[in-house]
């Protein structure tokens, strides 16, 4: 097939924080040293932010290096946190306050900004546009460019105007090789290319399994007198604990009226009758929470698996050719609950790392080894080695005893304790079989506090050309799919958000049949990490598909 190709000196698989990031500091670098270096930044959404999704508290730390007068710029930073409180949900009516000094230090919030990262993104992307940037949203790297040495040499996007049988529509455009000196790859949380990257160089062998969490969240328009700008809640404990479950929650008053609300379930879970979106559903009807919803109208709805593993789980993220920055190695500091700032500052060290490699030209750059001691040398690593036992402790001591150990870990060791604790299960091994655990009944809802998927599904704008190659695969159609339902009931009808997997039976013999609504799908990679047997494989599907958020 005959490709347009195009040749930059970087190209930037991802929009969000990290990739935004090491294309600004690049082309600093470039302006302040008198070099032309040329960028390209690819993003699959149908323009920046619009696939970004994240809680958000946010702190600014990594914001005012890069640009440190993003007030001047008009960066959306405008509503400081007010008000912190932590919560301990005891059941469906009850719930005890924590006070600030039992809480590790790493969940206060003085000095950070609740926000929308989307709207963040986009400001970002208009900075980097400006700085010379060249930004083609609505084009997903859909494939990796190998030179003969192994090294990486760029990506393909993908092809547009194929149909569902992967044949030739009158609109098929091909993809197009970009093809660069180095490819920075920071497509967010399990990245469709970055886990080949891991799988191909080995670049996980010295770490532990990554760990995730399904993170669903709405956003509300309130009513006035119960809205107060920068007011933080974060919760734990019920409705997850009394599935076995673990996670936490959160509730943020944002700027205009609006509040961010959501849940997010460890997918380390065992049960495989737990529905994470349900549980979002039930934790809303509490008397907490529906106080504030009551009265209000919802706005939008989104969901995003999260890497929070940390630093124990930190694959090695320089191979030949580039880098894996951000969310797509899995930076997030689950300490703080935070991963914007980190993200950023990977993007950063990353643009310094191969900006020195392009002005020296040394062969042996080819392979990005200095990042590895930027990095160890940051503020960044030093961050993530404090809170690496941080997750370890809650999945192997549990919510109350694993918080006792995280509040001397954090406030009397600054998280420096002389030991690592360790998770080595990944989160697919820990699902039971359904016939060891209890079924779960969830109330039907109630339209006015709690709403289905679908209804849900419509707030989140996601939408895809419905005559296309379907972008969730199968290793093995037929036999996977009866053993799944067989030994797990087939818990991906469950833990999706969206509605994408249903069990239907055909004929009079009632043969069960797996229906993937791929139009639903929300890009939150769930599937593609919680799948117990590993059978299901998500890809990017045609460009601009999926969610469109506004301001998530």
């Amino acid at each position: 097939m005959d490709r347009e190709t195009m040749e930059f000196d970087v190209v930037i698989v991802g929009g969000g924080p990290a990739g935004l990031s090491a294309a600004i500091r690049l082309r600093q670098l470039a302006r302040e040293r008198q070099q032309e270096i040329t960028v390209c930044l690819l993003e699959k959404g149908s323009e920046i932010g619009a696939h970004i999704l994240s809680g958000a508290l946010f702190e600014s730390r990594a914001l005012d290096e890069l640009l440190p007068d993003w007030q001047k710029l008009g960066a959306p930073l405008d509503t400081p946190v007010s008000e912190d409180r932590v919560m301990l949900f005891t059941g469906p009516e009850s719930a005890v306050s924590m006070p600030a000094m039992l809480t590790p230090r790493t969940m206060h919030n003085k000095g950070n900004y609740v926000i929308s990262l989307g709207s963040l993104c986009r400001w970002l992307g208009e900075q980097a546009e400006e700085s010379g940037v060249d930004i083609f949203a609505g084009y997903p790297a859909a494939e990796l460019l190998m030179g003969k040495t192994n090294q990486v040499e760029g990506v393909i996007t993908g092809d547009m105007g194929i149909d569902r049988d992967g044949e030739e529509k009158p609109t098929f455009e091909p993809g197009i090789e970009l093809r660069a000196r180095y490819t920075l790859f920071a497509e967010g949380c399990r990245g469709h290319l970055g886990k080949q990257l891991i799988e191909h160089y080995g670049l996980d062998q010295d770490c532990d399994p990554q760990h995730y969490g399904l993170g669903i969240k709405e956003l509300w328009q309130i009513e006035a007198d119960k809205h107060h700008p920068g007011a933080v809640l974060h919760g734990a404990g019920w409705p997850l604990s009394e599935g076995g479950a673990s996670g936490g929650s959160f509730l943020y008053h944002a700027a205009e009226g609006q509040v961010a609300i959501g849940l997010i379930t460890d997918l380390n879970y065992a049960n495989p009758h737990l529905s994470p979106f349900e549980e979002f559903q039930r934790f809303k009807q509490h008397p907490e929470i529906r106080a504030v919803l009551e009265g209000g109208k919802r706005l939008c709805y989104g969901a995003r698996a999260i890497a929070k593993g940390g630093l124990n789980a930190l694959p090695r993220q320089h191979f030949p050719g580039g880098l894996l920055l951000g969310c797509d190695a899995g930076t997030l500091n689950f300490a703080k609950i935070k991963g914007a700032h980190t993200a950023m500052k990977s993007g950063m060290l990353a643009a310094e790392t191969v900006f020195d490699a392009l002005v020296g030209d040394e062969p042996e750059a080819r392979d990005l080894k200095g990042y590895t001691d930027a990095f160890q040398d940051s503020w960044l690593y030093d961050e993530l080695y404090r809170g690496r036992n941080f997750g370890p402790a809650l999945h192997r001591f549990g919510l109350v005893a694993g918080g006792a150990f995280n509040f001397i870990d954090q406030n009397l060791f600054l998280g420096k304790l002389p030991f690592t604790l360790h998770d080595r299960m990944a989160d697919h091994e820990a699902m039971k079989s359904a016939a060891a655990c209890s079924p779960i009944a969830y109330p039907k809802a109630d339209g006015v506090i709690s709403f289905d998927r679908l209804s849900s599904v419509f707030l989140s704008n996601t939408a895809h050309e419905e005559d296309q190659p379907c972008h969730l695969t199968l290793r093995q159609p037929s036999a996977a799919i009866a053993l799944n339902l067989a030994r797990y009931d087939a818990p991906e009808q469950r833990y999706c958000p969206a509605g994408v997997y249903e069990i239907l039976r055909d004929g009079e013999l009632e043969v069960p049949r797996l229906q993937i609504n791929a139009a639903n799908c929300l890009h939150c990679k769930t599937c593609d990490i919680k799948d117990p047997l590993k059978n299901i494989v998500w890809r990017t599907p045609e460009g601009g598909g999926g969610p469109n958020y506004p301001n998530m």
